[in-house]
């Protein structure tokens, strides 16, 4: 009898739409590559590891450069011609910081203007490709996931903790 009534009280809180689960998703994996850019010194915005790698300024331009083939897939728009903004564009690290906050914005505008129905829609994503809008995100999402695990051993060769690894106050 007392299981039943605490069955009764104990009610399962509802999946939350998909909308919010992708823009929650694309906005935290934006806050922390933002987070490294305003936080990893300017002095070492050009480290690479190796001479074969991205700088870490180059990583960042990556990324945050990759979500305009979500972005503009989602708007209808042609995708960014050339794969990576160049260094020389951006100069300083708030040339960069302003880049990589800019692009998530931009791609958590596209997400919210699509709405719960929309995300299911498919776009031409690369010429003669088409993908849903759902799909596209989660890519991107997982491609800035993976530079951001690169970036973290950028911090920890350089000898810097990175801010998600810091105690939280």
């Amino acid at each position: 009898m007392k299981q039943d009534a605490m069955k009764k009280d104990a009610a399962v809180k509802a999946a939350d739409p998909e909308l919010k689960v992708v823009l929650d998703s694309w906005n935290e994996i934006g806050r922390k590559l933002t987070a490294m850019a305003e936080d990893f010194p300017e002095d070492k915005y050009d480290f690479k590891p190796t001479a074969a790698q991205r700088s870490f300024a180059e990583q960042l331009l990556h990324a945050a450069g990759s979500c305009y083939y979500f972005t503009n897939s989602a708007m209808g728009q042609k995708p960014p011609a050339a794969e990576d903004p160049k260094r020389e564009q951006y100069k300083t690290k708030a040339d960069i910081v302003a880049f990589v906050k800019k692009s998530f914005a931009d791609g958590a505008a596209a997400i919210q203007s699509k709405g719960e129905q929309g995300l299911t829609t498919e776009v031409v994503y690369f010429p003669g490709q088409k993908a849903r809008v759902l799909d596209i995100a989660y890519g991107i999402i997982e491609h800035s996931g993976e530079h951001y695990g690169q970036l973290v051993v950028y911090y920890r060769l350089a000898g810097l903790v990175p801010p998600e690894s810091r105690p939280k106050k």
